[in-house]
């Protein structure tokens, strides 16, 4: 395929190496904070791309010029083969050597002699007893801890006492409803239409797990007061740290968090872009000779940074061998001990994946060992090396999140009435892929439903039949395009939300009189977008025999948040399974299709559909890239630049996000920026919380803050707000596209962008273009060598054995 006419190459500039904030062993597609503005990333000298000098692999209809540079060092791009677009406010420096090797490395014995495992003075000696007592001791204590952890499972979680607001509000109206101490209507105003007759209880031969408490999500930030504040900007400047960071440490640790820091001063670790070694700093300006590497609050923190850190990977668990092998990167002579310590203190919880145990020796996997040492974490040495099964740590939120997802999911499995009869309305729908979706779900609590672009009608097919049959059927999206996508292709504005919107009370049908979400049906769209933590909530707030759809293409970049809950359901074959036969049309669904099996295939694009844009270098990708917005797609395709969507891999660099909305911003709304960096019309992205990406365009600014239209809401950011949750948005990273799409796309892969290709991120960047899509294509073979070799990077999860582990009598064989 050409180039579009009237373009002519430009010659200056250097390509992007992408920065690697990698998790343990494996990377993950995404990050928790993918969507948050960028900040400075680490950096990692990029090797040669691969086949640099050779010539590109044809994807149309026409050759594609050799890339002619070397990478170069340039610092701040996305991530690499993970694509973890991490734009969080960080501080500089590296992320390789944070994050846990793959091979656990070597423990230096610990000095016995100078403290215990928790870093603290030996206490004196006591009475020795004998072997048999020990033994019997032994026995008693750890009855002693199953029976309490198998009495805790069954009582009511405390879980959320770190939310706060609407999702607070949330949590208390699902307590008290389901206590019995107030209805839901008590706390629920919304004047939802009066809800449809309920469908009698499941047969009590039903084999139904209980309903699990509602999972606390991340803690959102607490108002500081101004005593607190004043306090914590005393202690961080008496250790040397920047009075900058007050607020957010409030914001994480409350209102004690001057003494925490006074007397635990590695817990700075738990303010985002804080790194080890100005924790370390910071500690010995407080305690001087009073700390140490092997210090028990040291270790603690450490352990919590790196699970912490996982997680924005996506990773809900670690392997301790791994854990223990980044300990000791960081100079922790006993890893072994720290990890014990880190167990003992709660900061983790320790889990035992992999082998078939017996029901009492099925409490190790939730922290209580089946030797004396096993849930404060002492046999962790042993078991690595016996290997019996493999040792994961974990934080409780994530456990908890997947602990109830699991329960949540299967209660659904066992409490759906499996006789309804949908006949009729399968025999009318659209398409046959349509017609066994509706068929399947009509017999099922839970239904997976896997598919491309073109499949998604499938799915508005489903509501659709649903609310003919007099049911409460909803659909939700990740972003706001995909519900007025959904919106148009159901034909009823009221039958899509965006999930946020649900979660949040904001949109969707309220509560009914037992206080879960008034419907019957919900159909989750953009399934792989979806983390543990709102997956958990969603399906808790759902009655019992309510049906469940989670439909997504597998092949597109995971979630942001932790977790990968659509893949696990998937492999767990926790529930039945629909697979789309609906091809996406034209020569951009064929190209897209055949990356999703690991080929780049040449496609006829006789309307210039795809088109292929040689680029030598990063100066002349973004010189490219200017023209096609502003000048060539508008003139061939009547595609006015605001519709035209540019996508790169990474934000630092010469061509990642930055240079490139600067770039765009110079050639089509040229301005200076008076309201913080912004003018009236330039378009931006809105981000309210991690994960969430919301394209909008700047309207105005007052006092109030920065006014945003997004996608016809009328949105205010605050002026406090404004520098750390909104960008410029005429680019973007794929991670940031995910579950949008634009009437054309321009993906733009300079050089050194090789080492962030991956087939998932190829997938979900080439499929953001309904009718147009335009390659500045500089990467050489690695495009092609990434689609082929180069799959979605497994996160480390424990969704999937939970889920098989569960009582799903109707799940698929």
């Amino acid at each position: 395929m050409t180039a579009l006419p009237g373009e002519t190459p430009g010659t200056v500039g250097t390509d992007t190496p992408q920065d690697t904030v990698s998790p343990p062993d494996t990377g993950a597609e995404g990050s928790a904070h993918a969507d948050a503005p960028e900040a400075p990333g680490a950096t990692e000298p990029p090797g040669d791309a691969a086949g640099a000098g050779e010539p590109a692999a044809e994807v149309s209809g026409t050759d594609v010029a050799a890339a002619e540079d070397r990478p170069a060092e340039v610092p701040d791009a996305e991530t690499g083969p993970a694509d973890a677009d991490t734009d969080t406010d960080a501080e500089d420096g590296s992320a390789d050597d944070d994050a846990p090797a793959e091979e656990s490395a070597g423990s230096p014995e610990a000095d016995a002699d100078a403290v215990t495992a928790d870093g603290t003075a030996e206490a004196p000696a006591v009475p020795e007893l004998s072997e048999a007592q020990a033994e019997l001791a032994a026995q008693r204590e750890l009855r002693e801890r199953i029976e309490k952890r198998k009495a805790e499972k069954t009582a009511p979680i405390a879980a959320g006492t770190g939310l706060s607001g609407t999702a607070a509000e949330l949590l208390a109206a699902v307590r008290a409803v389901e206590s019995g101490e107030k209805s839901g209507t008590a706390f629920f105003d919304s004047h939802a239409p009066a809800p449809a007759a309920r469908r009698p209880e499941p047969a009590a031969t039903a084999a139904q797990p209980p309903r699990a408490s509602v999972p606390a999500a991340a803690p959102a930030p607490q108002a500081a007061s101004p005593e607190a504040l004043d306090a914590v900007r005393a202690v961080l400047v008496a250790g040397g740290a920047p009075e900058a960071l007050a607020r957010p440490a409030v914001g994480v640790l409350g209102e004690q968090a001057a003494e925490l820091l006074r007397t635990d001063p590695w817990q700075l670790l738990a303010v985002p872009g804080v790194r080890p070694e100005q924790a370390d700093g910071f500690a010995r300006a407080l305690l001087g000779d009073g700390c140490g590497p092997d210090d028990g609050r040291r270790t603690a923190a450490l352990v919590g940074w790196l699970l912490e850190r996982a997680a924005l990977q996506g990773h809900t668990a670690l392997d301790a061998g791994a854990v223990r092998a980044a300990l000791a990167e960081r100079a922790v002579g006993d890893p072994d001990a720290a990890v014990r310590n880190a167990v003992e203190e709660g900061v983790a919880l320790v889990f035992r994946e992999g082998d078939d145990l017996e029901p009492d020796d099925a409490e190790a996997a939730d922290g209580e060992g089946d030797e004396e040492g096993a849930a404060d974490g002492s046999g962790l040495a042993e078991d690595a090396d016996r290997e019996p099964a493999q040792v994961l740590l974990g934080l409780d939120r994530y456990a908890l999140a997947e602990e109830s997802l699991a329960d949540g999911l299967a209660r659904l499995v066992n409490a759906c009435e499996k006789a309804a009869d949908w006949a009729e309305a399968a025999a009318s729908a659209p398409s046959p892929s349509a017609a066994e979706l509706i068929r399947t779900t009509a017999a099922a609590g839970l239904v997976a439903h896997s598919g491309g672009e073109a499949a998604r009608a499938e799915p508005a097919a489903l509501i659709a039949a649903a609310r003919g049959l007099g049911l409460r059927a909803l659909g939700a999206t990740h972003s706001e395009d995909g519900r007025q996508r959904l919106a148009a292709a159901v034909g009823d504005p009221d039958t899509a939300v965006t999930l946020a919107g649900l979660l949040s009370g904001a949109q969707g049908p309220g509560r009914d009189e037992d206080g879960a979400l008034a419907l019957d049906l919900l159909v989750v769209l953009d399934a792989p977008q979806l983390d543990v933590e709102n997956a958990a909530v969603l399906v808790e707030a759902l009655a019992d025999g309510a049906r469940l759809v989670l439909s997504g293409d597998p092949g597109v970049l995971g979630s942001a948040g932790a977790g990968r809950v659509f893949a696990d359901v998937l492999a767990a074959r926790a529930c039945p399974q629909v697979v789309s036969r609906t091809p996406d049309p034209g020569p951009i669904g064929e190209l897209v299709s055949g990356i999703g099996i690991g080929e780049l295939n040449q496609v006829d694009a006789p309307g210039k559909e795809v088109v292929i844009v040689p680029v030598r270098d990063a100066g002349e990708a973004v010189h490219r890239t200017v023209q096609l917005v502003a000048d060539s797609v508008p003139r061939a395709f009547s595609i006015p630049a605001e519709e035209t969507q540019v996508i790169t891999v990474g934000h630092g660099g010469a061509a990642g996000t930055r240079a490139l909305n600067e770039a765009l911003k110079q050639r089509l709304n040229p301005g200076p920026g008076r309201f913080g960096g912004f003018d009236p019309g330039d378009r931006v992205v809105h981000v309210p919380a991690p994960g969430r990406t919301v394209p909008g365009v700047v309207r105005s600014a007052d006092a109030e803050g920065l006014r945003l239209d997004c996608g016809g809401v009328p949105v205010v950011v605050p002026q406090e707000r404004v520098e750390s949750s909104v960008r410029h948005g005429w680019a973007l990273s794929a991670h940031q596209a995910a579950g949008m799409r634009w009437p054309a796309a321009v993906v733009v892969l300079p050089g050194d962008a090789a080492q962030g290709l991956s087939r998932p991120w190829v997938y979900t960047a080439f499929g953001r273009g309904e009718r147009h899509l335009s390659v500045v294509h500089g990467v050489d073979q690695a495009l092609p060598h990434a689609v082929a070799d180069i799959p979605a990077q497994e996160r480390t999860t424990r969704l999937r054995p939970l889920l098989e582990a569960l009582p799903t009598p109707d799940a698929a064989s």
